[in-house]
């Protein structure tokens, strides 16, 4: 391992959507040296990671081995904790997100950031239809630390700094392939146009939290800047509560082609294309299917979905403090027209193309797709 001087963190996660725009805004400056435990250090995105220059440290290893947790924590200052749910479902996150507390604490970090998702299941009054694994997988055990970071202050030797970082559907997801929210070039039935479609239950009166990766840069940093105020918090964020509606006009005026938002309901939305063939797998590759923990893809995303109708204009199950955000990043993105503005410069910038052609041309933004662990579970039990 690199010896430093700089605080070291530990990440678990790195490689992952959220990951890679974490550790760009901790080690863009050189303040902090990373440690990224990865299961496989030759991938695309890890090697992308090291080309971030040489405070990024790859450990190769997998969270679910108390050695490897062991090796990573060893020396760190801090950590940065967002287990991939959809490699080992619910049930095993939740056993991992334990270790990975106390590992922590036995290893001496002094403050720890907790990769959070809203615990809808309990937002809701506990009522089943708001039932999704893996946001209840990880808001559940935000609290649980949360809970162990107020009983465990002042105590010698076991007083370790902790919040949680709490996101929700990245924006990106809605102009990549094979997310919930994925677009579609269809071909309008009336004018014969090409029309970017999103057909998804949102419902009239819902709002997707969604969150901006570039964000999560600013807001990562700013909890390792402030270990003192971040302690015990849960600093939730999001762009805005956004309708769907909202994101084809906003699509329209950024890019001067059509676009149409198309409530469908939860069956049909279950019945064709890509969630029509993974609906019924495991939430969790690994998971086995056997297992009474199991929760369907449809039936996690089904919970997803409602969570979202009942969380409209920032006023149902699902809030955020935007006052709050806009105190922390002023210069956050505050509307999907504005994300959709960034994501065409930054296209034409990559050599995509205009943002309309990026859509055209989609690429997923999650690893779980670039890796294809979806699709090869999806062909072994079809």
């Amino acid at each position: 391992m690199t010896a430093t001087s700089k605080p070291i963190i530990f990440v678990i996660g790195g490689t992952g959507a959220q990951g890679i725009p974490v550790i760009k805004g901790l080690v863009q400056d050189g303040a902090y040296a990373v440690r990224v435990l990865t299961r496989d250090s030759n991938s695309r995105r890890a090697k992308q990671l090291l080309t971030l220059g040489p405070d990024v440290e790859l450990v190769t290893g997998t969270f679910t081995s108390e050695a490897d947790l062991r090796t990573g924590f060893k020396g760190c200052w801090g950590a940065f904790i967002n287990i991939d749910g959809f490699a080992t479902g619910e049930a095993m996150e939740t056993y991992w997100t334990f270790r990975c507390y106390e590992l922590a604490i036995e290893s001496g970090i002094r403050f720890y950031v907790h990769g959070n998702l809203d615990y809808g299941y309990k937002l809701g009054g506990y009522d089943p239809k708001f039932r999704c694994g893996h946001y209840d997988g990880k808001g559940r055990m935000g609290e649980w630390i949360l809970a162990q970071n107020a009983s465990n202050k002042g105590k010698p030797g076991i007083d370790m700094k902790a919040a949680l970082f709490t996101t929700g559907p990245y924006i990106e997801m809605a102009l990549a392939l094979f997310t919930p929210m994925a677009p579609k070039v269809e071909t309008d039935e009336t004018s014969g146009e090409k029309v970017v479609t999103w057909r998804v239950p949102l419902g009239e009166k819902g709002g997707v939290p969604h969150v901006s990766l570039d964000d999560c840069a600013h807001y990562a940093r700013w909890l390792f800047d402030n270990p003192d105020k971040a302690d015990g918090m849960n600093l939730a964020v999001a762009v805005d509560h956004i309708h769907y509606s909202d994101v084809a006009t906003a699509f329209e005026r950024v890019t001067g082609r059509k676009a149409r938002y198309i409530d469908v309901d939860l069956e049909t939305y279950f019945s064709s294309g890509h969630w029509g063939m993974t609906a019924s797998l495991p939430t969790g590759y690994t998971v086995d299917a056997s297992s009474l923990a199991l929760m369907t893809l449809k039936d996690n995303f089904t919970g997803f979905w409602r969570l979202w109708q009942a969380s409209g204009l920032n006023q149902g199950v699902v809030k955020r403090d935007y006052a709050l955000l806009d105190e922390i990043h002023p210069n956050r993105i505050r509307s999907v027209e504005d994300f959709f503005r960034r994501e065409d410069e930054k296209a034409r910038r990559e050599g995509r193309g205009s943002l309309w052609e990026a859509v055209a041309n989609p690429r997923p933004i999650l690893k779980i797709h670039e890796d294809g662990s979806l699709r090869s579970a999806a062909k072994g039990r079809i």
